[in-house]
């Protein structure tokens, strides 16, 4: 995979300020990485690049979903409370 390793980062609200530091803090070392709950971010040298990878990291998520037993993780009910709350 051209990607290579894509870490999953916590999860932040949807427009927190809280997720630019998490992604530049890995933007050097990966070419995608995963937001908790979110979805994926990825960079290349050009958009062109970037949208490969995009289609790549898809493509790959759905052999994995297919081939493994995967847990979804789902927020609590905390959280879903914040999000309507913030939301509304």
């Amino acid at each position: 995979m051209r990607v290579g390793h894509v870490p999953l980062l916590p999860y932040t609200h949807p427009g927190s300020a809280a997720v630019r530091p998490l992604v530049v803090a890995n933007a050097h070392e990966h070419a995608a990485v995963l937001l908790a709950n979110h979805g994926p971010v990825v960079s290349g040298r050009s958009f062109r690049d970037a949208v490969f990878a995009a289609e790549e990291l898809e493509e790959t998520a759905k052999l994995v979903i297919l081939t493994k037993a995967l847990t979804v993780r789902r927020l609590d009910a905390r959280l879903v409370a914040e999000l309507e709350t913030r939301h509304k």
